[in-house]
């Protein structure tokens, strides 16, 4: 009953190397159209953070200025206006550093998007038994905004802490030679003890989350199945299970209570007393003579800058490591071998295809499945025009047909020829062109009425919709909507009855025009009703085309042409529906018994 991790915290811890980075800097291949911008930006970055290292300065001028210790060329006033003048800049130069980043940032990862996106839609069915959906669209989700960050800002403040960090050292050698030794000596060392004792403790925060998060988990598991738990008097097993996880959060939170703790001590005791030790030191030197104390004051704010950076170049690091794996992931992907190109898919020219189709001696496994042999030596024939029928009980091998005809998966062994020619020599997109299916559950798109039945052909004409919606008996229930052919059908088109479904299907498939036809258990989920009209449907988009019928029902394929009897993947009967039935003690014979007479 463990509770399942996704999005960006399971991800791989990542090891920075050259390879990787290599790898990584790949990516910025998506942003090669904006590299102008880009540089731009670097260089409004440098300015903006070089601009920022002057406020200090300015601070310790003012206050050798008021204070008279030192014979100045510049009065207060002046320096006022330098730092007003300044001010502006900043904000000038601030302002199209973040938009120039931000045209980048949007731009590029847009064109990430798209990359990604068509490469899935172009991949193979065998990738999608491999990757299930939900995870891949979650993990892309995450990894893409990891990438998006480190566009828009994580590069950008990497960058910018190291020319700060940079800057502000160069700054304190001029100014306070000998105070820069002793900061240089003690403070990163405290600083960067301070990172990796905050990481442990965010470390310690995210295992105590975790242990809150299963707690959860066994409250919202015991509520949902309240019903259980009490047919099963299991009131106190439940419990005691929920008082040892709760035993365990307790326990993780004191432990996350005690490093917090010490957490406290050791920034207050060597990061304040590193500060304050470098403060001290300043002091004895002003004291002396040796120094201002605007030198002083710039000193100490230069010491706070610096130590910023080195906290933000650690949690920046960090961040830019996810990025980078986040980079691998989506590179993967993208390297993945698809079996279509977009890109150029209207420009294929179409095949003419007549549906003839035949099936040599066909041996198949599924990808995932390479032990189970799933189709065994299969051979048989389809005249064009012909409607056939596939029947068997489930996992017979029925769909497995109609996908390796689709070309959603390759055989092993045999050969899958349409007009003679092997369905491999075909382009992938131009051949799919000729075939359309109508699935037992269909799935429609969340938009209009209209929209879905233009999937079948999204370059028809209105009167074409129009009579593809007749010819499947789809329009008189769309006249009777308001909105008409524009209805929306709601997610997956749940706001339309299942016939209402089969139909739009049934009008979509009509528009394509095909020359092969693909029907799985189309009518098998509707009532007798919605069914009468969805045959009739049937009946007008099959005229003059090859058709291939998955059924159960064996009163819905009386009338075709050729019945296959598939059983472990092999056609075990093939006839007619008068001829198989006439076999005594024949397949066909004994499922026409079970569905026909009466029990």
């Amino acid at each position: 009953m463990s509770r399942r991790k996704s999005g960006a915290d399971d991800a791989p811890k990542v090891r920075l190397t050259r390879e990787k980075l290599a790898a990584a800097a790949k990516i910025f291949r998506f942003i090669h159209p904006y590299r102008f911008a880009f540089g731009f930006g670097l260089v409004l970055l440098f300015v903006s953070s070089i601009t920022f290292m002057v406020f200090p300065y300015l601070s310790g001028l003012m206050v050798d200025i008021a204070s008279g210790e030192k014979e100045m060329p510049y009065s207060l006033v002046d320096v006022g206006w330098i730092l007003a003048a300044i001010l502006v800049i900043q904000g000038a130069v601030s302002y199209f550093r973040i938009y120039l980043f931000s045209i980048v940032s949007e731009k590029g990862i847009a064109d990430v998007r798209r990359a990604l996106y068509e490469k899935l839609i172009s991949m193979p069915m065998s990738f999608f038994e491999h990757a299930r959906v939900g995870e891949l669209v979650s993990r892309l989700t995450a990894d893409v905004e990891k990438l998006y960050n480190a566009f828009s800002i994580t590069l950008a403040e990497f960058l910018r802490q190291i020319i700060i960090l940079l800057a502000g050292i160069i700054f304190l050698a001029f100014r306070a030679p000998q105070l820069s030794l002793i900061m240089l000596a003690t403070f990163p060392v405290v600083i960067i003890g301070a990172m990796f004792f905050g990481r442990f403790i965010r470390k310690l925060s995210k295992e105590r989350q975790e242990e809150l998060a299963e707690s959860n988990n066994i409250l919202n598991e015991t509520m949902q199945a309240i019903q259980a738990v009490k047919a099963f008097t299991n009131e106190l097993f439940e419990s005691v299970r929920y008082g040892k996880r709760i035993n365990r959060v307790v326990g993780m939170s004191l432990k996350y209570a005690r490093w917090r703790a010490l957490f406290s001590v050791f920034i207050v005791t060597f990061l304040f007393g590193a500060l304050f030790f470098i403060i001290w030191q300043g002091a004895m030197m002003v004291q002396d003579g040796t120094m201002s104390v605007g030198v002083l004051i710039e000193f100490v704010a230069y010491t706070a800058i610096i130590g910023a950076s080195i906290a933000g170049l650690g949690n920046f690091y960090t961040e830019l490591l996810g990025a980078i794996g986040a980079t691998e992931r989506i590179r993967e992907i993208l390297l993945e071998n698809q079996e279509i190109d977009i890109q150029n898919a209207a420009h294929i020219p179409d095949i003419p295809v007549k549906g003839h189709i035949e099936y040599k001696n066909v041996r198949f496994r599924y990808p995932t499945r390479p032990d189970i042999e799933v189709l065994k030596d299969m051979s048989f024939k389809v005249e064009p025009g012909q409607k056939v029928a596939l029947v068997g009980t489930s996992g017979a091998g029925k769909s497995t047909i109609v996908q390796l005809l689709l070309r959603f998966y390759n055989i092993d062994e045999g050969d899958i020829l349409v007009d003679g020619q092997p369905i491999s020599s075909f382009n992938t997109t131009a051949y799919r062109r000729n075939i359309a299916i109508v699935p037992q559950e269909v799935i429609l798109f969340g938009g209009s009425i209209r929209e879905n039945i233009l999937y079948g052909n999204p370059n028809a004409e209105e009167e074409a919709i129009i009579e593809a919606a007749k010819k499947a008996n789809a329009w008189d229930f769309i006249q009777t909507f308001p909105e008409g052919l524009d209805t929306l059908v709601g997610e997956r088109g749940v706001k339309l009855s299942g016939g209402q479904r089969q139909r739009i299907a049934i009008a979509r498939a009509i528009l394509k025009d095909p020359a092969i036809l693909l029907l799985d258990e189309a009518t098998s989920s509707l009532d007798a009703e919605s069914e009468k009209v969805v045959q009739d449907a049937l009946a007008t988009l099959m005229e003059g085309r090859t058709s291939i019928i998955i059924a159960h029902r064996l009163a819905t394929i009386r009338d075709v042409d050729q019945i296959f009897v598939i059983e472990n993947g092999q056609i075990i009967e093939q006839g007619t529906h008068t001829e198989l039935s006439q076999r005594e003690e024949g397949a066909y014979n004994t499922l026409a018994k079970l569905q026909f007479e009466p029990i």
